[in-house]
This record gives C-alpha cells, structure tokens and sequence, in this order.
C-alpha cells in the first residue's frame, strides 16, 4: 500500500542517513513508548484506525529509524506518521504487570481449590472418620449407600452430593470453552448471522435430550454412561462406544488448549508453545488432586472470570464504535444481518436445513449423551435437581453464546473500513477478538488480563471436565472390566490420577496438530469432533430409540457410520486445503486504514474462483455443511444397523427391558410382566430409602 511523502519528510530522511544504529534503537524505542503512553492516557484512540500524531522531534528520530533501517513507518504530508503493521502489532503486544498479576491470580486460586479438595477436606473427613477406607469396591449399582463415600465415587461424581448452582455453571463453563468465546465472534464476522439461530436450536435440543434421553441415564444413576451400553447389548459394545468417546474428546481437548493460547500470543507475544505447557501443568494439577469436586468449584470462579470479561469487552466496545445502532447500522449495510439460507441443499454452509434441523441433532448429543454432562447430572442428588441444573444449564448455555454471537457483530463494527485479517495485523481469524480487546481495554491496567484469564478460564473448565469424563470412561469401562479382582480404594485413587495426568500430557502434544490443521476453530471442532460423534449418537439412538435390535446390528451400524464419517471428513478437509472445498465470506474493507501494510497477492475481495461445471456423486457427498456430518453420520448407522437385523435377527418383544428404553417409546413395548418389574422397582427403591 502506497503513501505520500512530502518534500519536508524527504529532506529529514537524507540528512539523518548517517545516524548511528544506537539512534535508531532508541528511536524506534520512543516510538512504540508513544503508542502505548498516548493509549493508555487518552481511551479514545484507537489502534487500528487512527493515525498517530507525534511531535517533531520523535517524527525525525522515527524517521531516521525508517531510513536507516530499511523502513517500517512512513510519513504523510501533514506531520503524522503512518506505523507499519509490524510496529502496530508489536505495540499491541502490550502486556503490563497489572495483567500478568490478573492471570497469574486466576490460575493460583484454581490450584488453591484443588489443593483444597485434594489435601485439605480429605485430612477433615479422616479426623472425623468419613474417609472411605481400604475396602474393594464392588461393581454393585450405582447410587446404592454402600458405594456413597468410595474413592471413585467421591473424585469423579463428588459423592452425589452437588449443589444445583455450581453444578449448572460448571456445566456452561464446560460447554462455553474459548472456541466458543473466540470461534463464534469470528464466526458472525466472516460468514454473518446465519449461524446466530442456533440459540433456537440450543433450546429444542434441550428440551428434547431431556424428555428422551436423560430420563434414562439419571435412573439408572451410572458413573460412565457407556455402562448402559452393557445393560442394553453387551460388553463389545460398551468398550466401542467408550472408545468412540475417547477418540471424541482427545480431538476435541487440543482444540480447546491451543485457542487461549492464540489470544495469549495475541497479547503479549509469547509463544504458543510456551503458555500452553504451563497453563495445563496447573489444569492438570488441580484435575488430578481435587477431583469433580475441584473441577466444579473451578468452573465457578472461572464462569465468573469469563462472563465479567466479555461484558466488560462487549459495553466498551459499543461506546467506543459510538452506540448499538451503529453496530447494528454498519452490520446491515455490509449484509451480515441475515437468515438461514432457505434451502434444504445439504451442501450450503449456512440453511435452515442444517441450521434448524441437522444442527439439531449436534446439540441433542451433547446436551444429552456426552460423559460430560451425565456426569454432571449424576454429581446430583436426585432427579428434581437434574432438572433444575438442566434448565438453568441451557439458559445460561444460550445467553452467554448469545453474548459472544452480538461480540462478531461488535467486531465489525469497530474493524468495518480496515479488515485486520487483509492486513495481517491479525495473523489467525481467532486472533479476531483478542485484537478487539486490547483496542478497547488496553487503557485501563488489568482488563486485558481479566479477558484473557477469561479466555483461559474457559480453556481450563473444559479441559479438568473433559480430564475427569475421560478419567472415568478408563476406570469404569477399560480398567475395571479388565481387572480380575476389584480394586481396592488406594488401588482406584492412584489409576484415575495416573490416567489423569496422562490423558492431559498427551493432549498438550497433540496442540502441534491442531496447529497446522487451517481453518478457524468452530468449524475445526465441529468437524473433527462428528468422527465419532455421530457414530457414538447412533449406538445411543439405537439402543434407546430401536428396542428390536441386537448387539450385532448396533456395532454393524456403528461400524459403518465410523467409516463414512472417517472417509468424509478426510476428504472434507482436504477439499479445504486444496481449496477445492472454499465457502463464501462476507465482504470486508481496508479503505480507512490507517497504517502501513502490504496487501495479498490474492484476497476474498478479488480472487477468482472457478467452480467446477458439475460435481461428482462423491463430491456432493464430501461438500456438505459440517453442521449436517453428526446428522448424516448417525443417519448411516442407525439404517445400517436395521438392515443388518435381518441378517442377524431382532429381539423378541419380551426380551425387552423397557427400563432401558426412552420414555417416549417404553409404551409401544410394555409387556406382561411388567407389573412385576414396577413392584421390583418399587422395592428397590424403599431398600433404598431405608
């Protein structure tokens, strides 16, 4: 990009040629100084936009920097200098001691809690003599009062003894991890607001997991909720599916470490592989000691931490761009504003197909099936509690991605004439929002380190829960299983820690992966995610949803979706690369910058793309949204496993354990006996009691 020189500038700039490299030092030294004193002193000024006006003396000295140095700023006729995108990006970088003191406070309560829960309640409940002791614990039911107080128990469903509130925060801090707080602003930026009528989908998929899937899970009170699958089929498929879990969440874990790490980079410079390493030792440390129990109580400081930073990134914000109406104004005029696609080709990004309708089935898993959140419920007492922490899970779920989805439009807003991403003054799209937060709080000490203790806070809370879920799912169903004799207490505590602190190693190596995968997060997540996502949801919707079919016909159809979704997403993803898979974004403008910078050979803007005459049947299959692949996948499996029944057979009506059915279809299948199993029932339950 080019800039006008003036005869004044030009004649400064020959005279200071000679000048030594120590000027030069101390001249680019003053210039970065200027930046971030006349930020810090005046709130308006804005970073990416502005010029920066500086007197004549730092003028000449920056200038001989230029010169000398073979340039990084430039000057304008009237005085005012134009800083390069490098320079820009480094006085951005402007991390102080007040942030750091923010973020190193965050992470020392976190390892307070789980030294408290580790050492500390552990030592009280010795003295007083509730400390489980050295008995085997046995593989009896879930939930009976001689399992209340085990090791097992106590570390991975904290005794079934939570509270509805920080069990409800835990499971948004959980669920609201920075590829949310970061994928979903940039998501709206780029693409638009078609993907904001999730919020609605959010709340259907709640309502269904609740009425069909849950019900089931929290009756039988299991710890692992692949122990179902050995009620209903049998062991095979039990380890299946929680194989199809691990897989799930050692994808899903790197994803969630390496996006704070990318604001942390944003901010202060440093690398990505340096922070990720510390940060984790501490998440891991505090998983490992304290327990569910930590990783609660955890998730509630840092719900706390994350909600107060992006309110404060969201209110700042909107005054600086000069109110909401011009953020909705400036949004409207660059078309973000906009429905769903209406259309039902599987292969738009963005429709009310996939939006409202395959999406669906994305959210009723996780929000219904995952380890993650039966495990939370299974922390509860009791069904009434399960319901309360369920709605208000989903409620604050949606108004916090709410928050995020309104943070994409405030990012326009503020970057709507000068696109960081053309410019490269943000490297990666995720960069987005920790850019916006240093030009909007850099001013006031300390809130750019609450933003991102905020951003790592959501890190943290999914990485100790998908740690725990994991730690659970080895014990409960690959460990157990294999054992020939029960473990004993001090036997069960040091595997799960053990399995704990390997589970969090490996998904700090598998960062680098993540790394060099290119594209944004959200969409990175989501797609590797529904390899066995959708897999794992048809075995889930075959056993509660198809009574008839056998152990056969669910590893059949678990087995087909697997290897759909495998040779899909390999192929999505290389599409992506080649860029023979590209989707549209919305337009963007570099015309009110006011810095220095090279543009792109090839940008969005003039790019010729040329889409092929006609695609393929295997290209149609492999160009379809990722919103549709847990939709899809599952769809594979479950019509694989009913035709594989009638090679294997089906399941006679009164080898049906309704129990084990969803409550919407347990009355199709009621059967002679089943007064006899409502009175064991009822038995059960006043043994119990008792």
């Amino acid at each position: 990009m080019s800039t006008t020189v003036g005869e004044e500038a030009a004649t400064t700039m020959e005279a200071s040629t000679t000048d030594s490299t120590i000027t030069v030092g101390k001249a680019i030294a003053q210039t970065v100084q200027f930046i971030i004193s006349s930020t810090t002193s005046k709130p308006s000024a804005s970073f990416s936009t502005a010029s920066t006006t500086i007197s004549t003396e730092t003028t000449a000295a920056a200038t001989t920097a230029a010169s000398s140095a073979a340039t990084t700023t430039t000057t304008t006729t009237s005085g005012t200098e134009k800083l390069s995108v490098n320079d820009l990006s480094s006085a951005l970088q402007y991390f102080g001691i007040v942030d750091y003191i923010v973020f190193i406070a965050m992470l020392v309560v976190c390892a307070l809690i789980g030294f408290y829960f580790g050492f500390i309640e552990k030592k009280q409940k010795k003295q007083k003599g509730q400390a489980p002791t050295d008995d085997k614990d046995g593989a009896g039911g879930v939930g009976n009062e001689e399992r209340r107080g085990s090791e097992a128990l106590d570390y991975l469903v904290g005794g079934r003894k939570m509270k509805v509130f920080p069990v409800s925060l835990s499971l948004v801090a959980s669920f609201v991890s920075g590829i949310s707080l970061l994928g979903t602003s940039t998501e709206i930026y780029v693409y638009g607001t078609q993907y904001a009528f999730i919020l609605i989908t959010l709340a259907i998929s709640g309502l269904i997991s609740w009425y069909i899937f849950l019900p089931v899970f929290c009756n039988l009170q299991l710890t692992s909720s692949y122990e179902y699958f050995e009620m209903r089929f049998n062991q095979t498929v039990r380890v299946v599916a929680s194989s199809l879990f691990t897989i799930t969440t050692l994808i899903w874990l790197p994803i969630v470490i390496y996006v704070p790490a990318l604001a942390f980079n944003q901010v202060t410079g440093i690398n990505v592989h340096i922070v990720t390493p510390v940060v984790c030792i501490v998440c891991i440390f505090y998983t490992t000691v304290g327990g569910l129990k930590a990783v609660v109580w955890t998730d509630v400081i840092q719900t706390m931490v994350m909600v107060g930073a992006v309110i404060f990134v969201v209110i700042k914000g909107t005054m600086n761009v000069g109110g909401l109406g011009v953020v909705i104004q400036r949004n409207w005029e660059s078309g973000r504003l906009e429905w769903p696609e209406l259309t039902l080709d599987p292969k738009v990004r963005m429709s009310f197909f996939s939006v409202f309708f395959t999406y669906t089935f994305y959210g009723v898993y996780n929000l219904g099936c995952n380890q993650i959140i039966t495990q939370r419920y299974m922390s509860l007492p009791g069904v009434k509690e399960m319901k309360k922490a369920s709605a208000l899970f989903v409620g604050g779920y949606i108004l916090l991605s709410g928050i995020c989805l309104y943070n994409g439009l405030l990012l326009f807003a503020r970057y709507y004439d000068c696109d960081p991403l053309t410019t490269k003054l943000a490297k990666a799209k995720d960069q987005l929002v920790p850019l916006l937060v240093m030009d909007t709080l850099s001013m006031i000490p300390g809130l750019p380190g609450v933003f991102v203790a905020g951003v790592f806070s959501a890190a943290l809370s999914s990485l100790s829960t998908g740690l725990n879920s994991l730690a659970a799912v080895f014990l409960e169903d690959y460990i157990k299983p294999l054992c020939r004799k029960p473990l004993t207490e001090r036997q069960t505590a040091i595997t799960m820690r053990l399995c704990t602190v390997i589970i969090g190693t490996a998904s700090v190596a598998l960062v680098f992966v993540v790394e060099r995968m290119g594209t944004h997060v959200m969409q990175l997540s989501m797609t590797l995610s529904s390899l066995a996502q959708g897999p794992l949801f048809a075995l889930f919707c075959i056993g509660l949803l198809c009574p008839r079919l056998n152990a056969k016909s669910a590893l059949v159809g678990a087995f087909c979706s697997f290897v759909f979704m495998t040779w899909l997403c390999l192929n999505a993803q290389m599409a992506i690369n080649s860029g023979e898979l590209h989707y549209e974004t919305k337009p963007t403008s570099v015309e009110g910058c006011q810095y220095h910078f090279e543009l792109p050979p090839v940008t969005p803007a003039n790019a010729t793309i040329t889409e092929p005459a006609s695609l393929s049947i295997f290209q149609e299959i492999y160009h379809i949204s990722f919103m549709c692949y847990t939709f899809f996948s599952s769809a594979v499996g479950v019509i694989s496993a009913y035709l594989s029944g009638f090679v294997f057979g089906f399941r006679e009506h009164e080898d049906i354990d309704v129990e084990l059915l969803a409550p919407c279809v347990r009355r199709f299948y009621r059967t002679k006996y089943t007064s006899v199993q409502l009175d064991d029932t009822r038995l059960k339950s006043v043994i119990q009691k008792s």
